[in-house]
């Protein structure tokens, strides 16, 4: 069966995500905030959901058309071929959001949108009471300047819950966004990968799953296995691929951090992940580490809030660990933060800065590739 498949990612990822896109073979249509567009078939819905470091959902795009008023939503999403997906037992409820369009009551636009499905099974199944008590069809609508798209969620649970991470400190980095970080340190298996606030060791899980080949979804469920149209075989084989594809990997991550329940969740966390014997996880103040002559790249995500107490102690933490690793030259570090000021307290500006979203929160990825110099006056 020819698909449309939609990948939702984090505002900032569309590049890293289309590129995984492509690597796995498919041919990407479009590409807007947030959002890929990519053909495929049913084979491309499990190797997408498991494979996909950057995703935070895939979805079946049943159909696209413009919805000036509530008539032209009811009438488009009852032109579109909802049995082809949906048995007459099965339960589909509606849920979605509106941008930039005259349609942006979102309960209303559900209750249009319920009611048009309804009324196009109906006319297939010749029945007008569905039970709703089969298999769930999550459908979501995305309504973007006045343009409607329908669509049938596969992934169920969002993407980036790996299933490593069954505890966490407060405020985590989401595991997508992890993964980008670390891709975006060009990660080497001669360099030493480090980030000394490790928190729950999520940055240094995903770094050491990207390098040992583990595909992000291999030891998770989806909601499309259940699908009746996807046969069961087409997952059975997506994972076995994704398990013959592990390597061995001489790649070297340390997690530490100074909170010692920090560095019990992270070995938890990494144990979890099946990553034990490639990321070595200790107890250490940032400000202190030593390089002890290996070459490195720093990549954290400094405590701030709950776990560190008040801005003011956030500040003089950014101070003490630009002093410190600057010391550690010639190490790369790569640092995210939603602190407006960090440069201007860390003591130095950054060679590249890259906005990116922790959730919907905006955060800045400051990247020194000459973090040894001195600061710039």
């Amino acid at each position: 069966m020819k698909l449309e498949l939609v990948a939702t990612c984090l505002f900032g990822l569309e590049h890293l995500l289309g590129e995984e896109i492509e690597a796995l073979g498919y041919e990407r249509i479009s590409t807007i905030d947030g959002r890929i567009t990519f053909l495929g078939d049913e084979e491309a819905v499990a190797l997408s959901n498991i494979f996909l470091r950057y995703a935070e959902r895939v979805y079946i795009k049943v159909g696209s058309f413009r919805a000036d008023s509530f008539e032209e939503l009811f009438e488009g999403t009852r032109a579109l071929p909802w049995a082809d997906y949906i048995g007459k037992d099965d339960i589909f409820p509606v849920k979605g959001h509106a941008i930039r369009s005259k349609l942006h009551s979102i309960p209303d636009c559900q209750a249009i949108v319920k009611k048009a499905v309804v009324r196009a099974m109906t006319e297939r199944y010749g029945i007008s009471i569905f039970p709703e008590e089969g298999v769930k069809y999550q459908i979501e609508f995305f309504i973007l300047n006045d343009v409607a798209t329908l669509m049938i969620d596969t992934s169920g649970t969002p993407l980036h819950k790996r299933g490593y991470r069954r505890d966490s400190l407060g405020a985590p980095i989401r595991e997508t966004l992890a993964a980008a970080i670390a891709a975006i340190s060009r990660p080497r298996e001669n360099v030493l990968l480090w980030d000394p606030m490790c928190g729950s060791g999520t940055i240094a899980i995903e770094a050491a799953m990207m390098m040992r080949k583990i595909a992000p979804g291999v030891r998770r469920s989806f909601a499309a296995e259940e699908f009746n149209f996807i046969p069961k075989s087409v997952w059975s084989s997506a994972r076995e691929e994704a398990k013959d594809g592990e390597s061995v990997s001489n790649f070297k991550v340390y997690a530490s951090d100074i909170d010692s329940e920090a560095v019990a969740l992270a070995e938890k966390n990494v144990s979890i992940a099946g990553v034990a014997d490639t990321v070595k996880v200790f107890r250490a103040d940032a400000r202190k580490i030593s390089s002890e002559g290996m070459r490195g790249t720093i990549v954290t995500n400094p405590p701030y809030g709950e776990r560190l107490g008040t801005q003011r102690e956030a500040e003089r933490l950014y101070r003490e660990i630009g002093e410190h690793f600057r010391s550690l030259s010639p190490w790369q570090v790569y640092i995210i933060t939603s602190h407006p000021s960090f440069e201007r307290f860390y003591g130095k500006r950054a060679d590249k800065v890259r906005k990116l979203y922790n959730g919907m929160l905006p955060c800045y990825l400051y990247q020194y590739f000459k973090n040894g110099e001195k600061p710039r006056k």
